[in-house]
């Protein structure tokens, strides 16, 4: 009656023979078959059958080792990258999961799993990416802004209600209470080891989705929501190490030579969260800030201990490891390693074959990427060079890396141009300047192989599916959205990415001082050429994200006239590329670093000083500027060619004087950079006064008389001293020194 597998360990079997010996009657008698009942109910009553004795050869009881690790596989952003790379990623969970001890394993994310995808998911509602983190087992998701994307009804309903993993957020509320709506952990057994995982998302949410979607939630913050459930995990025993899963990081990152001290010095949430955290929170996973790095963070109140804080960049291109040496009589963690590994370069072919859960993979992305096709690979258009957005600078160990969110791209730029395009018409807004937000612009328009851009490349631009809308903002206030760059949440703190610089279409163009106070960092600001009205109103296209306050440019909300054109991002942005067939990069900056030193008036010949720097862009193919034009135009239209100025690493030292014939009034230095094209122009006031009155000082005569020599060089001094007198037309005759009106011996 063994199984198989039993059956190998039986070692022999045989009958105990012990009814036979017995009377019946110890049996039997309670029915009364004999004059005395012999039957005694207990654990020596008589059995009228005999037992089968088996002999087994069974392992000694393992010995309970001292410690154990456990192994936390992390992703966080992955925004549905169902692609060629989808493979390789699920093969890079595989072998780290495969290489620790079975069961020891947790796969988690921190949050943006889906939204801002690439065309085979997002055709599909992000069903793809859903699919593929399902059978990579995923045990736990914080939730991130982009969950919140098609709005609160379309998470709960269809996102969380998809996944056979728990979306957490212990920071989102019921509306007007502290209420939460999702589930804030959850424990998971790992090898006789419980582990609580907790979810939170930036406090920021309600300033990065559209608002309508969001009205019955509230947003809290994240380390206060940490801290509580960590408290309550501990007081009940619930578990015996807390992981936190933060969708929120820091601004920078290894790549970009950051450090985990920097960053704290900075503020902000990622400060406060590395300083506040609860000493019983074990590891912390973070998000967002799409940054990449594995710090020791200083555990708050326990002088000399660590715990690991790790955030993986984006898109899978890096799996995130935390090891945590375990005790196995305490319960507690004794030691950790912490690492970001780079997604596998191993082949496809070997890693379906070798692991199921990658299989099952390669399946979902292979169905996906066919049914994408069908109207993905429709040509819409061609670029003559890679149209990128800001690009971090490579180093000699990373390669430049996408999405610098605080630079100024020419894809953005272009994406603003495409939206005056499509809003110009007064039955679509009447727009005059178009604004994108960097965050809006999610991949790249490349020329490789042959310039082709097809329907989900350029899909993949503007994936979100945004309106168009129109808004009336007076100069003032469009000074005020610029000045919003600078970023502040509506309390006044500063949100985790405390820099976005706004993509505007080719008709704008201003300076800036980043060093002056926060409200005065724009110094001018020119439309179509000329000075913007601080009191004239301009019509505004955008994304209804942006018009609606997104992103933390709150000065939207005070727009005027405000349209819904019914066009959607995606259709408009297509239909541009179509009908300007082929796009070519601008990399003329429509934004430049000015810090003037120049007198608020001149007279011909005085310098003109300035410092000027952001002059290179850091898109794809952006050329490095060497030399600037420069060119002054007087009052009275008349342009003066002033020479060249050298520029190195972007930046220029400009002294230059003011042409000695040119009309009083208001003039423009304007410099352009050779290379670039990037034209910055500053405002310059000539005095009406003229030229600066030349010093002339009269000759003092030999004391001699007959200094015949003296005399002589004398009254040469003196025809010299009159000449520059002369030159000094504006010299009234009352200012002539005593004298002065003729010859004498």
């Amino acid at each position: 009656m063994a199984s198989p597998a039993a059956d190998s360990a039986v070692a022999g079997a045989d009958i105990w023979n012990i009814n036979s010996v017995e009377s019946v009657a110890l049996e039997y008698s309670r029915y009364n078959s004999s004059v005395t009942n012999y039957y005694a109910p207990d654990q020596y009553r008589a059995s009228d059958h005999d037992p089968v004795v088996v002999g087994l050869n069974l392992p000694a009881a393992p010995e309970t080792p001292a410690t154990i690790d456990l192994n936390f596989l992390g992703i966080n952003d992955f925004h549905g990258r169902i692609d060629t790379n989808t493979v390789l990623f699920a093969g890079t969970v595989e072998k780290l999961r495969a290489a620790a001890a079975p069961g020891a394993t947790a796969f988690l994310s921190a949050g943006d799993n889906i939204g801002a995808s690439l065309f085979a998911s997002a055709v599909a509602k992000d069903q793809p990416t859903i699919d593929v983190l399902n059978a990579l087992e995923v045990k736990a998701s914080a939730v991130g802004n982009h969950e919140f994307d098609g709005g609160w009804a379309d998470l709960r309903d269809r996102i969380a209600a998809g996944t056979r993993f728990p979306y957490l957020g212990a920071n989102v509320y019921r509306k007007g209470t502290t209420d939460p709506v999702l589930p804030e952990f959850t424990v998971l057994e790992m090898n006789g080891i419980k582990v609580a995982v907790i979810g939170t998302v930036t406090e920021e949410v309600p300033t990065l989705v559209t608002p309508a979607g969001i009205t019955e939630l509230d947003f809290g913050d994240p380390v206060d929501a940490i801290n509580r459930v960590a408290a309550r995990i501990k007081a009940d025993g619930l578990a015996d190490v807390i992981i936190a899963e933060n969708h929120d990081g820091a601004g920078s990152g290894t790549p970009e030579g950051g450090t985990l001290e920097q960053e704290v010095a900075a503020g902000g949430p990622f400060a406060k969260l590395v300083t506040e955290t609860s000493a019983d929170v074990d590891a912390i996973f973070t998000g967002h800030t799409h940054k990449e790095y594995a710090w020791d963070a200083p555990v708050p109140g326990v002088p000399g201990k660590t715990r690991p804080i790790v955030q993986t960049g984006n898109y899978g291109e890096n799996i995130g490891q935390i090891q945590l040496t375990i005790d196995t009589a305490t319960k507690r963690v004794t030691g950790y390693n912490a690492a970001n590994v780079k997604r596998t370069t191993d082949a496809a072919a070997e890693l379906i074959a070798l692991y199921p859960r990658v299989a099952a993979v390669d399946d979902i992305v292979t169905k996906a990427l066919a049914a994408a096709a069908e109207i993905g690979n429709e040509p819409v258009g061609r670029v003559t060079a890679d149209i990128t957005t800001a690009f971090t600078p490579a180093t000699e160990t990373t390669p430049a890396k996408r999405d610098d969110r605080a630079g100024e791209s020419t894809l953005g730029n272009l994406v603003a141009d495409s939206l005056v395009d499509a809003l110009k018409a007064p039955d679509a807004g009447g727009a005059e300047i178009g604004v994108v937000n960097p965050g809006g612009l999610r991949n790249e328009l490349y020329f490789a192989p042959d310039g082709t851009i097809t329907y989900a490349e350029a899909n993949s631009v503007l994936p979100f599916v945004n309106n168009l809308w129109t808004t009336s903002l007076t100069g003032a206030q469009f000074k005020t959205l610029l000045e919003q760059q600078w970023q502040t949440n509506p309390d006044g703190t500063v949100p985790s990415r405390p820099y976005q610089q706004l993509g505007l279409s080719k008709n704008v163009n201003y300076t800036y001082d980043a060093a002056r106070p926060a409200g005065d960092r724009i110094t001018s600001v020119r439309v179509n050429g000329a000075f913007m009205d601080p009191a004239k109103s301009y019509r505004i296209g955008t994304f209804s994200f942006l018009a609606t306050g997104g992103d933390n440019f709150r000065i939207f909300k005070e727009g005027t006239g405000t349209e819904d054109s019914g066009l959607v991002d995606r259709d408009a942005w297509i239909k541009y590329l179509q009908e300007h067939n082929p796009v070519s990069p601008d990399f003329a900056r429509r934004t430049v670093a000015l810090v003037n030193s120049t007198a608020a008036e001149l007279k011909r010949g005085d310098a003109m000083t300035l410092t000027v720097s952001k002059l290179d862009l850091t898109s794809l193919g952006s050329p490095v500027n060497r030399s600037l034009d420069a060119v002054f135009t007087d009052a009275a239209g008349t342009a003066a060619a002033l020479g060249t100025v050298p520029v190195s690493g972007g930046a220029a030292t400009v002294n230059l004087t003011v042409p000695a014939k040119v009309s009083p009034g208001a003039g423009t230095l304007t410099l352009t950079a050779v290379e670039s094209g990037t034209v910055v122009k500053t405002a310059i006031t000539v005095a009406a006064s003229g030229p600066v009155r030349p010093v002339c000082t009269p000759p003092v005569p030999p004391t001699a008389w007959y200094d015949l020599a003296g005399w002589i060089r004398y009254a040469i001094a003196w025809t010299e001293y009159r000449n520059c007198l002369g030159a000094n037309s504006q010299t009234p005759q009352s200012m002539l020194p005593a004298g002065a009106g003729g010859f004498s011996a």
